[in-house]
């Protein structure tokens, strides 16, 4: 396969109309490979494939090699890194093993890749403040959530359309590049088409400046090439370029994060958003036009190029080898199970912006799908109580997953045998009880309610789990109950004497 920043160039020329021949001579391909890449419907990612025995070698030094590059872009062209000086460092301060001939092609492809994205960038020139119909800003902002029931900081992503000044917010726990992407894709198919042109930020892990030039991530070039999608960065400290959408990001925190949200499913959340967002605009007019906001929004849509026909998935994939217990760190230190049969094995993770997918390396069946997390906290998938809140979304994981490895077997028996909507129920049940009294407290009121209704209902769970958090300590009071105020009270219901009113009023 050839690389991405060919095939965006392929993809970009046959968008202008120009002959297969014609990009295949200017972009250094073959006339097949260029008809095969320009028609090419789907270009999400693939799981990745084993590098060769010389490149593993490589591979953990790689990041190394690319910071000193980028650093030499800050430095006098004649103190430079030569090859000959990245592999001596490599060798003399990090241990590096392998050969020389390895590091002198990683450096030659690094630079070549550098130098055509800086052409790019140059060929660009300045950056045109008029915003035509279908062009859009995107930024991300700052704001808490209460997810079920924690209160947490969260990013969300506006896309604003500055000619209409409608904007489109969604909202994630991260900035990494699949976040960026599943917004993007989320908005894109909600307002039924691509954008013109996307201007960004300096975001990290989608363009990065770095002295002169901007740094692109694999996944978002794939994701622009496969949607048809031009885009530029903003100058360092220059606000004004996208103006638009940094009030806009203001404008949606104030007007949609307040008070803070509540949420289970975030997923769910953003659906609801995307319509929120076009509520702000509805009866507005246009700061400076004066036309209403949703009919410029209008003429917006009608400028987008269509759709793909297959939808990119926004995943990011990385290989892990698992340990001793089957399992591997990713995503930061964030620790996540194959099982035990993978143990010392091979397994291809697929990171996405809710979900890591963790997948058989050999075969490429998915092993176990975790909710992803994030922060520098470590967290561990083994807990029950992280996938719980993923098998409550998804509960037809639950044959599989390992809340059903925790529980007790007679409980077990009971949640296999039950129609999927109340064992859905009986999940956040379980969810709910967790978050509030602990997992084994909440195991416990299970098992209690289950041996004395058999059944689970939300009352006597919850009151069961509370007494196990307890230690089922029986209630001692500092002096002695006389309980003979019950028995006047009956007589006196009875139709009593005056003397049960007596011993009532004493």
């Amino acid at each position: 396969m050839i690389g991405v920043d060919k095939i965006e160039d392929i993809r970009r020329r046959a968008r202008r109309g120009e002959p297969i021949a014609s990009i295949a001579r200017a972009v250094g391909v073959s006339e097949p490979t260029a008809r095969k890449y320009a028609r090419m419907d789907d270009l999400s990612p693939e799981p990745p494939r084993r590098r060769k025995p010389e490149s593993e070698v490589l591979a953990p030094y790689e990041g190394t090699i690319d910071s000193w590059l980028d650093d030499d872009c800050k430095n006098w062209r004649k103190q430079r890194h030569t090859a000959v000086r990245v592999y001596v460092r490599l060798r003399d301060e990090l241990g590096y093993d392998g050969s020389y001939s390895t590091v002198q092609r990683y450096v030659r492809r690094r630079r070549e890749e550098m130098a055509r994205e800086r052409d790019r960038r140059d060929a660009e020139g300045f950056l045109t403040l008029s915003w035509l119909p279908g062009e859009v800003q995107v930024d991300f902002g700052e704001a808490d959530f209460r997810v079920r029931g924690v209160v947490t900081r969260g990013k969300y992503l506006t896309v604003t359309f500055p000619h209409s000044n409608v904007g489109l917010t969604q909202v994630f726990w991260g900035e990494t590049s699949e976040c960026v992407c599943q917004g993007l894709r989320n908005v894109f198919e909600f307002t039924g088409g691509v954008p013109r042109r996307a201007v960004f930020d300096n975001a990290t892990e989608v363009g990065r400046r770095v002295g002169g030039e901007v740094r692109l991530s694999e996944l978002f070039r794939r994701f622009a090439a496969h949607y048809g999608l031009d885009y530029t960065f903003t100058n360092p400290y220059s606000g004004n370029e996208k103006g638009n959408v940094e009030n806009k990001v203001g404008c949606h925190r104030r007007n949609l994060f307040v008070p803070v949200p509540s949420l289970h499913d975030v997923a769910a959340f953003n659906r609801r958003l995307l319509g929120d967002c076009l509520d702000l605009s509805a009866g507005k007019r246009h700061y400076r036009l004066g036309t209403p906001e949703l009919e410029l929004f209008g003429e917006d849509k009608d400028a987008l190029s269509p759709l793909p026909p297959a939808a990119l998935s926004c995943v990011r994939w990385e290989t892990r080898t698992c340990n001793k217990q089957g399992t591997f760190t990713v995503g930061g230190p964030h620790r996540y199970s194959a099982g035990p049969a993978y143990a010392r094995r091979r397994v291809d993770v697929a990171l996405g912006a809710f979900d890591v997918t963790v997948c058989d390396a050999s075969t490429g069946e998915v092993v176990a799908t975790y909710e992803r997390e994030w922060g520098e906290a470590p967290t561990d998938s083994s807990d029950p109580t992280l996938q719980l809140r993923l098998l409550c979304a998804r509960p037809a994981g639950w044959r599989d997953s390992s809340v059903r490895a925790s529980l007790p077997a007679e409980l077990v028996s009971f949640l296999d045998a039950e129609p999927p909507a109340d064992l859905a129920a009986d999940l956040r049940v379980l969810r709910d009880e967790s978050a509030e009294r602990g997992w084994p407290a909440a195991v416990e009121g299970m098992s209690r309610s289950l041996a004395a209704t058999g059944g689970v209902d939300r009352a006597s769970v919850a009151l069961s789990a509370a007494r196990a958090a307890a230690g089922d300590e029986r209630v001692e009071y500092d002096e002695e109950v006389d309980l003979g105020v019950y028995d006047g009270a009956l007589r006196l219901l009875e139709g009593g004497d005056r003397r049960a009113a007596d011993e009532l009023g004493a």
